[in-house]
């Protein structure tokens, strides 16, 4: 398998809080030869600290972008890889990094990727990973399952653009995916079909969404197929529009 381009990756920290893993972050980037870098509400990434760690890639620091929450700085990206080590009904069940170079080679080859890492303490929350495309985890066989935020981000970049064969070998996506914009364009009426029409579990409302983002991450459509769906669900809202509907439960 040919390595994947470097430049289509985008590496998003959300809340990192310590300066040193930022500019250690950006080393690994020149490394690799990955250009962007975006921060969610995160410490001084332009610390002395950050500056040190970071080395000859300190112009990496200077060039991130920062966002006030993991939507916004997914909005114009095609695909999103959250990195987490937790599991949970509404988290999935992640790839192991392997795997990720295959299911990466079926996107288009002019798609974002966005490689999403969490906070140092506790990582992602279930509703940023839910915000996510998809998601991977580095095996580790060791007592301590997670790695530091810079050693995880050292080993999912080698591991995505390194050359060799890849472990899922699939059939190459549709020419165009949407963006997640786009997605939530889509999601923000299902949704709300959803609750009008009493779908949903009251207890657990986040549910179905949760499977259905899954869905659409797997089966890649394009955005002409996003606007058809949107379509639909919209001319169903406005059809159920006085119905009381029926409550689960």
């Amino acid at each position: 398998m040919t390595a994947l381009d470097p430049t289509r990756l985008v590496l998003v920290l959300v809340e990192p809080q310590q300066p040193g893993n930022i500019g250690a972050a950006c080393r690994a980037m020149a490394n690799f030869g990955v250009q962007q870098l975006r921060l969610v509400n995160p410490c001084n990434h332009l610390a002395p600290e950050a500056v040190k760690f970071a080395v000859s890639a300190s112009p990496l620091l200077g060039q991130a972008e920062r966002f006030s929450d993991l939507p916004a700085a997914l909005a114009d990206l095609h695909f999103s890889v959250a990195l987490t080590r937790r599991l949970g009904r509404l988290r999935g069940q992640p790839e192991e990094l392997p795997r990720l170079p295959g299911k990466l080679a079926r996107l288009p080859s002019a798609s974002r990727i966005a490689l999403v890492f969490g906070r140092e303490d506790m990582g992602l929350t279930t509703a940023e990973l839910m915000a996510c495309s998809s998601a991977a985890t580095i095996a580790t066989p060791g007592d301590k399952g997670s790695l530091n935020l810079a050693q995880a981000v050292v080993v999912t970049l080698y591991e995505l653009t390194r050359s060799g064969p890849a472990v899922v070998d699939t059939p190459a996506a549709a020419l165009a995916l949407p963006n997640h914009q786009q997605i939530e364009s889509l999601m923000r009426p299902v949704e709300e079909l959803i609750d009008r029409i009493g779908y949903s579990n009251p207890s657990r409302p986040e549910v179905i969404p949760a499977a259905l983002r899954r869905l659409l991450a797997r089966a890649l459509p394009d955005p002409a197929e996003i606007n058809l769906l949107r379509g639909l669900v919209e001319q169903l809202s406005q059809s159920v529009q006085d119905w009381p509907g029926k409550r689960r439960g």
